[in-house]
């Protein structure tokens, strides 16, 4: 019995040893047809073969980058829409103006300028202005002039196209574009009016600090449609009174912006390039 036991042990240890040359094995041979750059784990240390990231890649597909390619094949789940379109260096305004949709926009300038101060970006504008369809106030004036303020402060040239509507301060952002790139659809509808202001409530010196800041905006919105238009103050004040409607071609008129687009234009062509051009290739 005991010679039976110790036979069996020594079986049992040889059976083990072959057992682990065997994973080392298929381990070298498995590690041999990685790609370059794929860090290898044996025990407790990490060593990079200095070769194409493909763990790194996979990690990254759950990312805000949407995931990438390797060999051709997407690794990951696809981008957003806007991250889609961002790298593109297009920006796109498609909702009221709110605190959430300026800081959304402001971001997204600062970083294409942060990405490229030379390159063109494509702003297209289908927005209301700060108040809903309805009319009712949902925003700050002070976001529109905060979205204005960074489209003149960053090096890129900003090229506005309206699609749908631009009304009220949404218009003025459509004219503050780049002189001579500042393009509407053939039956996009601009609107002008002057600011809404949100609702006062409290002492009656609170109503009367309220009303002054509301006045305030409407002469800043004014003087910076002016210089964006060329219109005299005069006659955007009398216009912006009441609602004022303008189709593309009376926004031509009007100075807000330089053109329209239409499908058999030479314009969608060149604008065709310029994205093809500005395009970094999303896989």
């Amino acid at each position: 019995a005991l010679f039976a036991r110790i036979f069996w042990s020594l079986i049992l240890q040889i059976y083990c040893m072959l057992l682990a040359a065997t994973v080392f094995a298929v381990g070298l041979v498995a590690t041999s047809h990685l790609p370059d750059g794929c860090p290898i784990s044996l025990g407790s240390g990490t060593r990079n073969r200095g070769r194409t990231p493909i763990i790194q890649a996979l990690q990254s597909g759950a990312g805000p980058e949407g995931g990438g390619m390797v060999d051709g094949a997407r690794i990951g789940p696809p981008p957003d829409m806007p991250s889609l379109m961002l790298n593109n260096r297009i920006v796109y305004l498609g909702m009221p103006i709110n605190a959430a949709v300026s800081e959304l926009i402001v971001g997204e300038l600062l970083y294409l300028q942060y990405d490229s101060s030379e390159k063109p970006v494509l702003m297209y504008i289908n927005s209301p202005g700060t108040t809903t369809e309805d009319g009712l106030p949902v925003g700050f004036e002070t976001e529109a002039f905060a979205i204005a303020d960074t489209m003149s402060y960053i090096r890129p040239p900003i090229h506005t196209v309206c699609v749908g509507k631009a009304y009220g301060l949404a218009a003025m952002l459509l004219a503050s574009g780049e002189k001579g790139h500042r393009s509407a659809l053939q039956y996009t509808s601009v609107m002008l009016h002057q600011p809404r202001g949100q609702q006062a409530q409290g002492q009656a010196s609170d109503i009367a600090i309220k009303a002054r800041e509301v006045l305030l905006n409407r002469q800043v919105a004014l003087e910076m449609m002016a210089s964006a238009t060329g219109q005299p103050i005069d006659k955007l004040t009398a216009d912006t009174n009441r609602c004022l409607y303008l189709d593309a071609q009376q926004a031509v008129d009007y100075g807000i912006v330089d053109k329209i687009i239409t499908k058999s234009d030479k314009v969608t062509a060149s604008l065709s390039d310029d994205m093809s051009s500005m395009s970094r290739g999303l896989g």
